[in-house]
């Protein structure tokens, strides 16, 4: 049975600790485990080379980030895969109109675009420096006839960022992470690689410059999800079973119930976190009244 999972922690949790390195530790309620994929690692844990940060906390359907605990952790471990300066581009990728794969879109709208009204905001702030950021959708092949991949491709050959943030939702083997986990990595991402409609990797080598993904677990694969709930009663997973939880091959995810509050919190949180590491002026309250 094919596991399919986005988080690299759970391919750890298959596979065995990454010869690259872990580190752990706790922080304001939520607990940070870095991990190292080296190239001699890629073919074994399925994931391309890089730093993989994954944050995990409370759900979000359940709690309120009140304090904005979770969202300057968030903020911390972004920018420690951020270049120092030069033009940010936002991509939300997915599709609005499906609730579980909203995360990028939403995510996209809430995030400050200042590339054109710089000058005005150092003004009006009196800070010398603000960097700019272009925030934007690609949509899906399926609306526009063009991968993701192509739309960033020609946006990046007129803007020259200086680095790509894409914004995905993600595939989880277990349903207690969903909607209470985020990873970052600056390994790019393929789209849909979790539930098995792979898109066109975004990364550095298919653009050009450096790629930070990050993302929000919001589905399980039904299969695998049938197949982990199998082997912790101790039951063994067939063809039978394969085909009762995808019928007439048809692929099934599963999500939770209270999916749209889910991805509220979600891409509110992510935006605010990438608006506050790029320019931390401002404050998440600040950030939320001016989008």
């Amino acid at each position: 049975m094919e596991v399919r999972t986005d988080l690299a922690l759970e391919d750890r949790e298959l596979r065995g600790d990454f010869t690259g390195g872990v580190q752990e530790r706790e922080q304001d309620g939520c607990r940070v485990t870095t991990l190292t994929v080296g190239a001699s690692e890629e073919s074994i844990y399925h994931k391309p080379r890089g730093t993989y940060i994954t944050i995990e906390m409370k759900p979000l359907s359940d709690h309120i980030d009140s304090d904005n605990a979770y969202c300057t952790v968030l903020a911390q471990e972004l920018g420690s895969l951020l270049p120092e300066k030069g033009m940010a581009l936002v991509a939300g990728l997915g599709n609005r109109s499906i609730t579980p794969d909203a995360l990028g879109p939403k995510t996209a709208e809430q995030v400050l675009a200042t590339r054109h009204i710089t000058g005005e905001l150092e003004k009006l702030t009196g800070h010398a420096y603000f960097r700019p950021v272009v925030s934007v959708s690609p949509n899906v092949l399926g609306n526009t006839g063009m991968e993701a991949l192509e739309v960033l491709e020609s946006l990046i050959r007129q803007l020259h960022p200086a680095v790509v943030i894409v914004v995905d939702a993600l595939a989880s083997r277990s349903l207690g992470r969903l909607g209470c986990t985020v990873q970052l990595s600056d390994a790019g991402i393929a789209p849909g690689s979790g539930v098995g409609n792979s898109r066109p990797a975004i990364n550095a080598e298919t653009l050009g410059v450096p790629v930070i993904a990050m993302g929000v677990p919001t589905v399980v694969d039904a299969v695998t999800l049938a197949g982990e709930l199998l082997e912790e009663s101790g039951g063994t997973f067939d063809r039978q079973i394969e085909q009762a939880v995808s019928p007439r091959g048809a692929g099934m995810i599963v999500t939770p119930r209270e999916i749209d509050l889910l991805i509220d919190r979600a891409s509110h949180l992510v935006a605010m976190a990438i608006n506050t590491s790029l320019n931390p002026f401002f404050d998440v309250d600040t950030f939320a009244a001016l989008v």
